[in-house]
């Protein structure tokens, strides 16, 4: 084992968390974070007297190139740039973090691990867009997927939480937070995923659309006479929740009770639960059947509502909590009804153990 820096790159922060040789957590900070970079004094002395063996970097676009964790090297960080056009709101924090970790702790090994990397092992039929043989030539134009590192960790801990192997199961992860995700995994692998070629794709989120008629986008540029960038800006942040109420934070549609606060909360909250009891079900075609839904992210950990509305609309699956055990859940605990065909589980995100496994085997190989 080695102590591992986890370098975790959003949008508009980095999280940084050094773990121990037991992946015990030994420190934590949230930096500043744009396009730019982010505050490298902040990184030093967060570091101070501490050196860890390895660094891993959460990377959200690993393109068709990287479909598993990479050492990084000058080479590997100039691919990582030119994907930036993939992942244009995350892969420069993320660029900009290596660099800036690398300058810092020269001779540390580090490792890029990738949120696409989980969904590689999608079959065609899932990760095949029906768009013209010409562009699929000339582009990568297919579903990547996203939030891998987190999917991954699921796929792991629910085989853990129920005591079989991973082999055997067949788990919806609803990764829910600012973005959402869902991913289909059976026998521990990523059989089918709801974000696509971007982020973009799929669940209704804090800012983001989810899926919509792509005739609709081309309508808003031909009739409605918006640029390109307009309808960019539409869909990735004034869109999803704060697109139907003006607030992004589902946990402020609701108030103490889990009822929503308005009339416009509670459309808020059918179209996303319509959209995500729609997409779980269809994960579950995807295997043949369900048996654990495991919710995770700051808002399927956090919101008790959400998770009873949408487990309220599953039954014909299997799927039934204990209203108790719900409102009451913590960390890596189970919601199951007595005698529930499918169980039902809230885990904490982990990508961060995911990452400094991913990133301990490379070092390892």
């Amino acid at each position: 084992m080695s102590s591992v820096l986890v370098v975790n790159a959003g949008s508009s922060s980095i999280k940084l968390r050094l773990l121990g040789d037991d992946d015990e957590v030994l420190a934590t900070s949230d930096l500043q974070a744009d396009r730019r970079g982010f505050d490298e004094d902040g990184l030093r002395a967060f570091l101070h007297d501490r050196r860890p063996d390895l660094v891993g970097h959460r990377v959200v676009h690993g393109g068709e190139r990287f479909t598993e964790a990479v050492l990084l090297d000058d080479d590997v960080v100039r691919a990582l740039d030119y994907l930036t056009e993939l992942a244009p709101l995350h892969q420069p924090a993320a660029v900009s973090g290596v660099r800036h970790v690398r300058e810092v702790m020269p001779g540390v090994p580090s490792v890029a691990c990738f949120d696409t990397t989980f969904h590689a092992s999608l079959p065609p039929a899932a990760s095949t867009y029906a768009l013209p043989a010409a562009w699929r030539g000339r582009w990568p134009l297919r579903r990547f997927g996203f939030h891998g590192l987190s999917h991954a960790y699921i796929a792991r801990r629910s085989a853990e939480l129920m005591g079989t192997a991973g082999e055997s199961l067949r788990v919806v992860s609803a990764h829910l937070g600012a973005g959402a995700s869902l991913c289909a995994i059976a026998g521990g692998r990523s059989v089918d995923t709801t974000m696509g070629f971007t982020p973009l794709e799929g669940l209704v989120m804090a800012t983001r659309s989810g899926s919509v008629d792509p005739g609709l986008v081309l309508w808003l540029i031909r009739q409605g006479g918006l640029s390109a960038a307009e309808v960019e800006e539409g869909l990735e942040h004034d869109s999803g929740l704060r697109g139907l109420t003006g607030e992004p934070d589902a946990a402020a549609l609701v108030d103490e009770a889990g009822q929503p606060v308005s009339d416009i909360a509670a459309l808020a909250l059918d179209v996303m639960t319509h959209r995500l009891v729609a997409a779980i079900s269809s994960m579950t075609a995807a295997m043949g059947g369900l048996d654990a839904l495991v919710f995770t992210g700051g808002v399927g950990e956090n919101h008790a509502a959400l998770r009873a509305r949408t487990a309220a609309r599953l039954t014909f699956l299997g799927v039934a909590i204990g209203q108790a055990a719900n409102v009451a859940a913590s960390s890596d605990a189970e919601l199951s009804a007595e005698g529930a065909d499918v169980r039902t589980f809230v885990v904490a995100a982990r990508e961060d153990l995911q990452i400094a496994r991913e990133a301990r085997a490379v070092l390892q190989s």
